[in-house]
Order: C-alpha cells, then structure tokens, then sequence
C-alpha cells in the first residue's frame, strides 16, 4: 500500500496502473471528429496554444471538463480547462506567464494578455484516484489542522472529505475522480479526438446528468458538488437535461455535510449559481429538489425573496447581461437581495437620527447579519454601500450633486440600481428618466435640465402650501328694535359688491408730503432758492 502510494506520489507505473485497472476506472474509447462532431472554430486560441506547446514539449495535453461538454453541445464555451501529465512545475517552466495556485488541488494558470483583456487557461495534472480510505486522515478542517496538513498530498477530514488531493496518475484514474461524465470527457485540439472513458457522449445525447461512481460516497468527499449538480443542472435544463434519478437522490440528505466547507468557499459556489446566467432556473432547481434552505444563510435569502418583484428584476436583468455577454458584479445584486433590509432598517433610525448617519448605521448592521466574514468582503462591501447611498442622493437635482453624480466610478452601477426601483414603481419613473438623459447630455443641455428640475420643484412646494384667505371683519348693522341686529362687513350691507369692486381696484400709494421750506436750506436738501 505504502510502496503503491510512493510510486503515485512520483508517478512511477502510471501506464501499469491504468492497464491494470482499466476496468474499475472505465474503458478508454477515442471518438473522432465525424462522430462527435464538435466545431473547432468554438476552440478558443489561447487553449489550443498552451496544449500544442505541452505536447512539444513531449507531455500529454488535453482540453477537459465543462469545455468539452459545451463544444459538444454546440456551444461556445466562456472558459477553457487543459489537463496533462506534467507536474505543475514542469507546466509552469513551459510558459513566460504562469502561475501555481491553490492548496487543495495544486494548479497552475497560464495568462494570456493583460489587463481587462487578459485571458487565464487553468492547466491541471492528471490526478491518481486514491482510496480514501486510505488517506492520511486530520481531526479538524483547513484552518485549525493548517500545519498538519502542510506537508500531506492526500488527506481527508473526520467526514471523509478531501482536503489534499496532490497525488498524480494516468489519465483514466484523472476521468474517474472527476464528478459528472459528461465532464470528464478529454478533447485534443490537434487531432480533434475526443477521449471517453464513462460514456460521456452517450450521456450528452441522452440529456442526462450521472455522477462518475457511487453518488452519496462523491459527495462526502466533496460536499460542494451538491452545489454543484444543481448549477449544472439549471444551465442545462434548457436543452433537455435532468439529474439522473440515482444522482439527485442522496442530495438532501448529504447537504449538512456542507456546514463543514469554508465560508469563502461557499460564498463563491453561491456567486457561481446567480451569475452564469442561469440564476432564475438555479432556484428553481433548488426548490424542485429540496434544497430552498440549508446550504448557505445568504444564499436562502436569496430564494426566499426571489418572487419579491424588485429581486426577481435584479435576476432576471443579471440573466439578460450574462447572455449578452455584458460584465456583472456580485455586489449590485447582493445590493438589491438585501435592499429590503437595508430599508428597514433606515426607516427605523430616522426618528431617532440624521439620514444620512442613519443610513450607515443601517448598512453595517446587515453586513454583520448578512455577509458575515467572508474573502473579498471589503470591497464587496465598499460596491454595495456606495449603490445604497446613491439612492437617497438621487432624489436632489440641483446645484452641483448632479454632476458629482455622473462622474462618479459607481454611478453607472447606483443608476441601474434605481431603474429598477422605477421598473417596480418603489421610486417615479420619470426622476429614472431625467437621470437618464442627464448622464447622456452635454454640460449645456445638463444647466438647463437642473433649472427646469428647480421651477418643478418650486411650483410644486407652492402646490403644496395652503392658501390664505382674508375673511372680513364683521360689524352690527342697526335695525329696527323688533329685529335683531344684522352683521355685515365693513364695506356695508347690500353695498358690498361695490366695495368688492373697490377692493379689487389696485391700492394707491400715498404720497408723502413734504414739509415746508424755511428761508434756511430744507432738510436733507438744497439751501432755498438752489432748488
């Protein structure tokens, strides 16, 4: 066992393993282009360059996983996965800009471009499929049994999940430890060969999503593939695709085992499932198999509100930008999934508080109750409060807020955040369109834009105020002794109208007499006779 473990380790007999035990980890079969029929005009460039330049240099390199599946599907993949036989030291030695990442899984990402243009191939090393019964075994998880866990390849937790899987092999033992077959098929650039060892293929044309193995056994050693099939299956659900009876049915019972996954991990499995595009059919998927709650506390926010219309907007626009092929940002999002709270909790304060120290203090308490502490959380946080802040902001169109607005980095994510407020009536639909129009103006056309806003807002505060009238004062008229006296106004009786007339007439101004000149000069003017 030691001896076989050692030779993995080095990769020693990777040929012998895999012809030795062909049959527990599937039987090789290539499929060539007239059959599988993918188009290699959907291969992106950059992969198709990182394989070739494996293989010169005498290593196996394939195009794997999730990629493989969408070409053959007919689809254009977003992402670009390459596995090979070289170790990530060898990979990273091939290439002027490469990069070993990662503990758990020892990675290694080629960059290709710079800045926002840049593109990352992840290269991988075929993986042995060990025994983790056999796997040296910690009593905590990544971070309390951190220095133990430093100098192991293959380690495993109290639950059976894996912890270090560094341990290389053949290909075959690298298709089986993936999860689901159609995500374990090997698709070479060059020759346009496709390499299946579980009936991959014969799994994508029948539509059926089937996890590699016992299904409950491949969740404990990775509880994130819970997660997992329901993104997969919510993305493919479009073009027919279903969860095999046997796959789905150990998900809700193996989903406490996710309690023990790393907070961060979980957050970013969570992003994954609302921002591939395929957020609204993920919840569906969650409900339709018994996982509406339970596996993250931000995430079952999420669901719950998801028929909230303002929430639902929010998904579906994400939806629409990742089919467009337009960037989002987690942060807007989580912004309107947690606008109801930060509202709330606003409205509360105002009694007590100025606005705007009340609207911060609302703010920090649902990133305390929601968010947690999770990686990336200070950024996360600075995206999403500068949206909320701009809301109130928004309201005041004069003076020189308007144009501090549209100038700011974040103006463009605050404003599409208020136009869906307006798309669910929570705010008018007109202030999204003067908005609108403003951040398209010139400077010009922009003053005269916040003058028409000032007299529309002037006209209605005199709207608003109640009109005065003056009653007039009223006086006993004299009658005979058998009637009581009449009261009338100071302008008479039956002569009122008359007076009303008067009334009406323009008040003349008096004129101030001037007081007689002495043989001196007059006050404040000429001496007499200069006049």
């Amino acid at each position: 066992m030691i001896k076989t473990f050692i030779d993995k380790l080095l990769g020693k007999g990777a040929a012998g393993a895999g012809r030795g035990t062909r049959g527990r980890f599937g039987k090789r079969a290539e499929v060539p282009a007239a059959v599988h029929g993918i188009n290699p005009e959907l291969v992106d460039r950059r992969a198709s360059d990182v394989v070739r330049t494996l293989k010169q240099a005498g290593y196996e390199a394939y195009i794997v996983g999730g990629a493989v599946r969408d070409l053959l599907l007919g689809l254009k993949p977003k992402d670009f996965d390459v596995a090979t036989n070289a170790t990530p030291e060898q990979v990273k030695g091939l290439f002027r800009r490469a990069f070993i990442i990662g503990k758990r899984f020892r990675i290694v990402h080629v960059v290709h471009g710079r800045g926002r243009e840049h593109e990352v191939i992840e290269v991988s090393t075929f993986r042995a499929y060990m025994d983790n019964a056999a796997a040296e075994q910690v009593g905590g998880n990544e971070k309390t049994s951190k220095a133990q866990l430093a100098g192991m390849h293959h380690a495993v937790d109290a639950s059976g999940r894996v912890l270090r899987d560094n341990v290389w092999g053949p290909q075959d033992e690298d298709a089986t430890r993936r999860d689901f077959t159609v995500n374990a098929m090997y698709y070479d650039p060059e020759t346009e060969v496709v390499v299946d060892f579980h009936k991959g293929i014969e799994d994508a044309k029948k539509r059926v999503l089937r996890m590699i193995g016992d299904p409950a056994t491949r969740y404990r050693e990775d509880p994130v593939r819970i997660i997992r099939a329901v993104r997969f299956a919510a993305k493919l659900s479009p073009l027919g695709f279903a969860l095999e009876p046997k796959t789905a049915k150990p998900l809700v019972e193996c989903e406490p085992l996710l309690r023990e996954v790393p907070q961060s991990r979980l957050f970013d499995e969570m992003l994954k499932l609302l921002q591939t595009g395929h957020a609204l059919a993920s919840i569906a998927q969650l409900k339709s198999l018994g996982l509406a709650t339970g596996i993250y506390p931000l995430l079952d926010v999420v669901v719950d509100r998801s028929s909230h219309p303002f929430v639902q907007a929010a998904l579906a626009d994400t939806d629409r930008r990742v089919g467009e092929g337009k960037p989002v940002a987690p942060s807007f999002l989580l912004a309107c999934v947690l606008w109801q709270d930060v509202k709330a909790g606003w409205e509360q304060r105002l009694g007590r508080q100025q606005p705007f120290p009340a609207l911060q203090d609302a703010i920090d308490d649902v990133f305390d109750k929601r968010i947690g502490d999770v990686s990336g959380r200070g950024k996360l946080a600075a995206d999403m409060r500068e949206i909320w802040v701009m809301q109130p902001r928004f309201e005041k169109r004069s003076g020189s807020t308007p144009f501090g607005m549209v100038a700011h980095l974040r103006f463009r994510a605050g404003f599409d955040f208020l136009r869906l407020r307006a798309d669910v009536g929570e705010v008018e639909e007109a202030l999204a369109e003067w908005w609108q129009e403003f951040s398209l103006a010139d400077d010009a056309r922009r003053e005269d834009m916040i003058e028409q806003a000032r007299e529309e807002q002037r006209a209605r505060q005199r709207k608003a105020q109640p009109t005065v009238r003056r009653v007039p004062k009223a006086v006993p008229v004299a009658t005979d002794d058998a009637e009581p006296p009449r009261w009338a106004s100071d302008a008479g009786d039956s002569l009122a109208e008359p007076a009303a007339e008067d009334a009406a007439a323009p008040k003349k101004r008096r004129r101030r007499r001037r007081k007689p000149t002495g043989s001196g000069a007059s006050e404040g003017g000429a001496p007499a006779g200069e006049a």
